[in-house]
């Protein structure tokens, strides 16, 4: 594993699509707020890095973008929600997670957030290939995102 740093790492958000309004300055605080809860909860395995990252940064990209590197990196070409890169980069479409708030009947700006705790729970060491570590990283994310939204709210 790698050697920790003394100090969080700096999370920049991005907008890098024209189709959804994305609220950034409030995305930041969730960031803020959600980031020692991820970092607590880090996985011992190797590919936990977001404790040696100095930034991470995290840009909402539209379907188009996100599944030309889903199909460069992970060879399907068809767009996801998060994508993580181990090098401390988050890629989230705003459109799948605007059809993904309608299904979920939550709004654009809480799947949002909640694609950015999945992403650094990735950066944390979780995945979620296997049903049984799906189910627990969701209950995680879904935690940290509540503290998250409590405290942003509550300031």
């Amino acid at each position: 594993m790698s050697a920790k740093r003394s100090s969080m790492p700096k999370v920049s958000l991005f907008n890098r699509q024209k189709a959804h309004p994305i609220p950034l300055p409030w995305l930041r605080r969730i960031a803020k707020a959600a980031l020692p809860a991820c970092l607590a909860a880090s996985k011992p395995r190797e590919d936990a890095v977001l404790a040696t990252l100095e930034e991470v940064e995290v840009s909402y990209v539209s379907d188009a973008e996100i599944a030309r590197v889903h199909g460069e990196f992970l060879d399907d070409p068809t767009p996801t929600d998060v994508i993580t890169f181990h090098h401390g980069e988050i890629l989230i479409s705003a459109e799948t997670a605007a059809r993904q708030a309608l299904e979920h009947e939550q709004t654009l700006e809480h799947e949002l957030a909640l694609y950015l705790v999945h992403g650094l729970l990735h950066l944390a060491g979780w995945h979620d290939e296997e049903e049984a570590e799906a189910a627990e990283m969701a209950s995680q994310q879904e935690s940290i995102l509540q503290q998250a939204i409590s405290t942003v709210n509550a300031s």
